[in-house]
Formats: structure tokens, sequence, C-alpha cells
């Protein structure tokens, strides 16, 4: 499974990130060409100018790096909540390379920041609970590692983010085994005997839960309930099997995720973390 956290797996996926970013905006700036003089230095100050969480600067780095500028001098890491405006981090060289950087650095860093802080806010919520806050595959094409990156920087937890290495029955699925026969049992155990631990199932009946239950499921995933249904289900699935693993997903809105945790939730997992975000409020100054 793809995971962020892994050596290495962020630096070459900020590099590819960087060249596309740097490609959309061509290979000639024909503004700084005539308006900044050849060779003239300046220094570029990122800031933020609202309350945010910090996260892509791995992103940053290797715009700038790519921009063939000295690394940022970051006085912030990832992950550092920021109470109000403050300088982030510095950069020194060619003023043409500097506003080259510009926008793609700022595109990145406003978005991780938006992931970042939305994420703190659901992890927040649910404080003083056994609840942890997953991300999910609705994430923009092609920034994958980028937006779970910095889900887990706002404090958010690695959940499935490819379909190799964890099998999760969704309603499709459900819908496909019924029209072929198959069983749920007879899918988990063939999928269990291939090498595969994660035997992951959503639930949106309580005879599904029972038949996820019966067949072996590791984790059950209450789609579009209530807390309080949350809550039995879990019940009733832990009085069969007491280590299940309950998340609940499904509409799940910062108003309502710690009803969700304090039902019995070990997650709740939310697409709103990466395809509803707002982007931080983020500049760059030259100085």
């Amino acid at each position: 499974m793809l995971d962020p956290r892994a050596p290495g797996v962020v630096a070459a996926d900020a590099a590819r990130v960087a060249a596309l970013a740097l490609a959309e905006d061509g290979i000639v700036d024909v503004t700084s060409s005539v308006t900044i003089a050849e060779g003239q230095h300046g220094v570029g100050v990122i800031e933020g100018r609202a309350p945010l969480v910090v996260a892509g600067q791995a992103y940053a780095d290797a715009v700038v790096a790519a921009c063939g500028l000295d690394p940022v001098t970051w006085s912030v890491a990832d992950g550092d909540r920021l109470a109000g405006p403050m300088v982030l981090g510095t950069m020194r060289g060619p003023l043409r390379a500097i506003l080259r950087a510009e926008r793609p650095l700022l595109n990145l860093l406003q978005r991780a920041c938006g992931i970042a802080t939305m994420t703190r806010q659901y992890v927040d919520a649910v404080a003083g609970t056994n609840c942890r806050v997953l991300h999910t595959r609705k994430t923009t094409p092609g920034l994958r590692t980028f937006e779970v990156a910095a889900v887990l920087a706002g404090g958010g937890a690695l959940h499935r983010t490819d379909l190799a290495t964890t099998l999760m029955v969704k309603d499709n699925h459900w819908q496909a085994l019924r029209a072929s026969g198959r069983t749920l049992a007879g899918a988990l155990a063939e999928a269990a005997a291939g090498g595969v631990t994660g035997l992951q199932v959503e639930v949106e009946s309580i005879e599904q839960l029972d038949e996820a239950v019966g067949a072996g499921a590791t984790r059950l995933l209450i789609d579009n309930q209530t807390p309080e249904t949350v809550g039995e289900w879990a019940a009733s699935a832990r009085a069969v099997r007491p280590t299940l693993e309950i998340e609940a997903t499904g509409g799940i809105t910062l108003a309502t995720i710690r009803a969700y945790a304090l039902a019995g939730a070990d997650f709740v997992s939310t697409g709103a973390l990466t395809h509803s975000v707002v982007g931080a409020d983020l500049g760059l100054e030259i100085r």
C-alpha cells in the first residue's frame, strides 16, 4: 500500500508533482524577462495570512529545487498549528527564478495546508475518544500521495490508498456477489488465502452486518447510518467478535463526527478532507 511515511515516497512524488506544476506555466516568463534584470537577486517571504496547519513543505522544496534556487529556510514544520499571520519560510536567489516558483509553490502549499487544517478540525472534534479520522480515495487524480501526506500532517490516520493491498467490499460488490450467486464468506476466504489481511466490508443493513461478521470481516464500514444505529450495530457485532473494528462513514460532518466517536466508532472516514477543502490563505512577498 502506498504510504507517504515510507522512506523516499514523498520526495519522489514531490519531484514528479513539481515538474508537472512548473510545466503548466511554460518555459518562458515573458513578464519577468522584460521587468527583472538578468542576475537580479531578491528574497521571497512565504506568509501565512490566517490560522492554519502547515503541510506540503517537501512539495514546495521540490518546486524551489527545480527552479535552481537554494532550499527554503523554513520557520515552521509540517504539522505545526499557526494561530495567526506569520512567516512560514524564506527563499533567496535570482528574482526571475523566485517568481517562476511562486505560483506552483503557493498552489501546492495552499492546498496541502488547507487539507491539514480541515483534518485537524476533525481530529480535534473527537479529542478524548479512541476514534481516529481517516481519508478516503476521493483524492485529486495524480495527487493522492500529496493529499494523503497532508491528511497525516493534520493528525489524520492512514486508510486504504490503492486497490491492491486491502479488500473493501462496498455496495456494488455486494450486488455483484448476489448476481453471481457467490457468497461473501467465499470471497473473504479467497482473499485471505491469497495473503490479504485487511478484510473490510461496508454494511448498510443489519442483515449485511450479520453476514459480514460471520464471514470473517476484520472491519465493518457502517455506511450512512445515524450515530445511534452505529452504536447499536457496533454492540451487536462486538458481542460476537469483540476485536472487530468499526468504521463509520457516509455524510459525516464536523458537526456530527463526535457523536459517531462516542457511539463506539474506532474510525470515521470522510472524503471531505480532500474533495471539499478550502485552500489556506498564503502569499509570497518580495523583499
